[in-house]
C-alpha cells in the first residue's frame, strides 16, 4: 500500500530530527569518528509506530552500537518529542533496526576489485552457489 502524503512528512521531520539526536548522543558520549545516520522512517498509517533504519559507519561496532540506541529508546522518543511538539501531537513508537546496505554494498566493491573475484579463482565459485 503506498504511503499517504501525511506519513510521508511526519516520517520525514522524524528522520530529521533523529538523525540529528543519535549523531548528538555519539560525539556527547565520545564516540568521535563513529558516523551514525538515519536512513529511512517508514510510519504506519495510524501514526502510532515508526521503523527507524539506523546506518552505522565503522561497521564493526554496528551491531553494539545499535543495542545501545535500543536501550536509550525512551530518552530518544522523549527528545524527539520535545524537538517535534509544534509538528507533531504525539509521537510514534519507534523500532530501531540496522541498515546494512552499506556493508552489502562494500562487499559488492570488493568483489568487483577482484579481492574474491570468481572468474580468476574458481573455487569461490562451489561457495556461492545456494544449496
Amino acid at each position: 500500500m503506498e504511503e499517504t502524503q501525511r506519513q510521508k512528512k511526519i516520517a520525514g521531520v522524524i528522520q530529521k530530527d533523529l538523525a540529528d539526536i543519535l549523531q548528538r548522543a555519539a560525539t556527547d558520549s565520545g564516540l568521535k569518528g563513529t558516523l551514525i545516520s538515519v536512513s529511512k522512517v517508514s510510519v504506519t498509517v495510524d501514526l502510532s509506530l515508526a521503523k527507524v533504519y539506523v546506518s552505522i559507519f565503522p561497521n564493526k561496532d554496528a551491531k553494539a552500537l545499535l543495542e545501545g540506541i535500543k536501550a536509550g529508546q525512551v530518552g530518544i522518543r522523549h527528545e524527539l518529542a520535545q524537538r517535534t511538539k509544534h509538528q507533531l501531537r504525539r509521537v510514534p513508537e519507534l523500532n530501531f533496526y540496522l541498515d546494512d546496505s552499506l556493508e552489502y554494498i562494500d562487499n559488492i566493491e570488493k568483489s568487483l576489485k577482484g579481492e574474491e573475484n570468481p572468474i580468476e579463482n574458481r573455487d569461490l565459485l562451489d561457495k556461492r552457489k545456494k544449496a
